[in-house]
């Protein structure tokens, strides 16, 4: 008889292993389950990041600046566009600061100045440009002071140091009328102007420092002497200067400059004391670029004018503006021009909400209520 095999009770152990791997499987979907449930909370606490918004085609999207070391435009001041600033005042809640600047120039007789006809610039005496000029200081100027006297407006004088010598009754009279007085060089010969000028090969011919120095005290010395106050303007003949002049102008006491035509408002310059600040000054509205490089006819530089004031004033309901008017007394001081300044200035003077002021009175007004 045969002997039967004793068999191994395999159901049981199947049993067995199917319920370990069954825990083990369970257990991995768990702590999947766990590490769900923490990234859902964690997703849940994390701050939403704001979608990108689409800009505005009529916003502009203020972008980092450069570092200025990187930077090509000037580094005198700091490129700070009207639509970052805070809204501009004026005295009285006025919607333009109008400016008439004065050129008073004296053109020495021996030496060539701006001229009405070039050809003859190079004789000595140049009796034709030199009579023209002369004109300008002995009867356009008073012809304008009339005016602005009708008018309510005051000068604001780019003074050559030498009219103080040369025409003391021209000093006498714009102190009667509580003018202004800014420095703008010693006469308008092209010997005595402040700049770096180039040599035939392309070079710079510097303007050494020393000699700078020695134009600027000679004309502010003259007119504290003269005046009996410190000079608060300068205006440099024909917007000329080197990269010391902001510099020197702030050591010497100086506190606007205008030669930088770039603004309807007053800003900074970038100076070691930061306290020079530009007064606006403009070849726009200026009788010499209008009539001796433009061409313009005498009733267009008034129409000039007039639509200048129309546009600022428009503006300046809601950001009011600095409207500087540029005169040479040669120029508009002759009777044909004379009679549109005279129309374009009543034009201004009829119109509420303006502030008529000088260059040394913006300085004083912007650095209470902005510095």
């Amino acid at each position: 008889m045969a002997t039967r095999k004793k068999t191994t009770k395999r159901p049981a152990a199947k049993k067995k292993a199917k319920k370990k791997a069954a825990r083990k499987t369970a257990s991995k979907t768990t702590a999947r389950k766990k590490t769900t449930r923490k990234k859902a909370v964690a997703k849940k606490a994390a701050p939403k990041k704001a979608s990108p918004k689409k800009a505005s085609p009529n916003k502009a999207v203020a972008k980092k600046p450069a570092s200025r070391s990187k930077l090509t435009q000037s580094q005198h001041y700091d490129y700070v566009p009207i639509i970052d600033r805070p809204k501009f005042k004026l005295p009285k809640g006025a919607r333009v600061a109008v400016m008439p600047y004065i050129n008073i120039e004296h053109f020495p007789a021996d030496i060539p100045g701006t001229s009405l006809i070039p050809g003859t610039s190079g004789f000595s005496p140049d009796p034709l440009n030199y009579g023209w000029r002369d004109y300008g200081n002995r009867v356009g100027l008073w012809r304008m002071m009339d005016l602005m006297d009708e008018c309510g407006m005051r000068g604001t004088v780019c003074l050559n140091g030498e009219i103080i010598r040369e025409y003391p009754r021209i000093i006498e009279e714009g102190e009667k009328r509580k003018w202004a007085w800014i420095g703008h060089g010693i006469n308008n010969a092209p010997a005595n102007f402040i700049g770096n000028t180039r040599n035939p090969d392309g070079s710079l011919n510097a303007l050494p420092e020393a000699r700078e120095r020695q134009i600027l005290e000679s004309v502010l010395d003259e007119m504290k002497k003269t005046l009996g106050r410190k000079t608060k303007g300068w205006l440099s003949p024909f917007l000329t200067h080197t990269d010391n002049t902001p510099r020197l102008l702030e050591e010497y006491g100086v506190e606007y400059l205008c030669d930088y035509t770039a603004d309807d408002h007053p800003f900074r310059f970038n100076t070691p004391k930061n306290n020079l600040i530009s007064v606006p000054y403009t070849v726009e509205i200026n009788d010499i670029p209008a009539f001796l490089n433009l061409g313009v006819s005498s009733e267009a530089f008034g129409d000039m004018i007039i639509d200048q004031f129309d546009v600022l004033y428009e503006e300046g309901e809601t950001n009011a503006r600095c409207m500087p008017i540029c005169l040479h007394t040669f120029h508009v001081g002759q009777p044909n021009k004379f009679k549109h300044l005279a129309r374009a200035f009543r034009y201004i003077a009829s119109h509420k909400d303006v502030w008529l002021t000088t260059g040394d009175e913006m300085n004083d007004w912007y650095r209470k209520n902005n510095m």
